[in-house]
C-alpha cells in the first residue's frame, strides 16, 4: 500500500483529501481496514465468537488480487480482454464469489448468533448488498 506523507494532527477533512489520493483498489483496501479497526474497537464489548466473526466478514480480497480484478474488469468494459485474460478473469471472478459467500455465510452466523435477520444486521452493521443484487 502506498504512504501518504500526512503531519502527525490531521483535520478530518485533510485526512480525507490524503485518502482520496488513494488509487481504487488501495482505497477499496483503506476502507476494508477502516472497517476492520471499527470492528476491533467494538469488540472488547462483544462476545469473542462475534468478534471472530466481524473480523472474518470484514477480511476483504488481498489487494493484489483486488487490483488485478479490477484491471481485467477495465479491460472488459473497454472490450481489450485477450482470450486468457478471460480466462484469468473467469477464474478471478470464481475466488471472488467464494469470499463473497463465505462472508454471507459469516453475516448469517453472526446474525443467528444476535436473534435478528440477516437484513437487520446488514442494516444494523452500515452493510449495503452489492448493486448488481
Amino acid at each position: 500500500m502506498p504512504v501518504i506523507q500526512v503531519e502527525a494532527q490531521v483535520p478530518t477533512d485533510e485526512l480525507l483529501k490524503a485518502v482520496g489520493q488513494l488509487s481504487q483498489p488501495d482505497l477499496e483496501q483503506f476502507v476494508f481496514q477502516v472497517i476492520a479497526l471499527r470492528a476491533k474497537r467494538q469488540a472488547p464489548g462483544l462476545p469473542r465468537d462475534e468478534s471472530e466473526l466481524l473480523l472474518k466478514i470484514n477480511e476483504g480480497m488481498p489487494p493484489d488480487i483486488q487490483a488485478r480484478y479490477n484491471d481485467l474488469i477495465a479491460k472488459r468494459q473497454d472490450e481489450t480482454l485477450t482470450p486468457d485474460e478471460y480466462k484469468e478473469l473467469l477464474r478471478l471472478t470464481q475466488q471472488v464469489e467464494k469470499l463473497e459467500v463465505r462472508r454471507v455465510e459469516y453475516l448469517a452466523e453472526l446474525a443467528r448468533l444476535r436473534r435478528m435477520s440477516l437484513t437487520a444486521l446488514m442494516e444494523n452493521l452500515g452493510i449495503r448488498p452489492p448493486t448488481y443484487a
